[in-house]
């Protein structure tokens, strides 16, 4: 009869953060199969009222936050802006 593998037992966060920390190496644990998640940073932003208004109407006909909005038009905005530059920098095509 074959022998079959057992699949490992998971190892805590815990326990591989006490790896870690008296120097052993835990690549071991990870698959490299996730995503790097950027830390979050809280920014104040003063607008009119009129401003928030237009974000508020506009999140309630998306049925989204305000937050969300708000992060959707500034990577909107981020994008178009890096693409602008792109353009103003390479040679026309002639």
């Amino acid at each position: 009869m074959k022998k079959t593998h057992k699949p490992a037992k998971p190892v805590s966060a815990e326990a591989i953060a006490r790896l870690a920390d008296r120097g052993k190496d835990v690549s071991g644990f990870f698959k490299n199969r996730g995503r790097m998640v950027q830390p979050i940073q809280r920014v104040n932003v003063d607008l009119t009222a009129t401003m928030l208004e237009e974000l508020d109407k506009a999140a309630q006909d998306l049925n989204v936050s305000r937050q969300a909005v708000i992060k959707t038009l500034v990577r909107q905005a981020l994008d178009q802006h890096y693409l602008a530059q792109r353009a103003r920098q390479s040679p026309p095509n002639s």
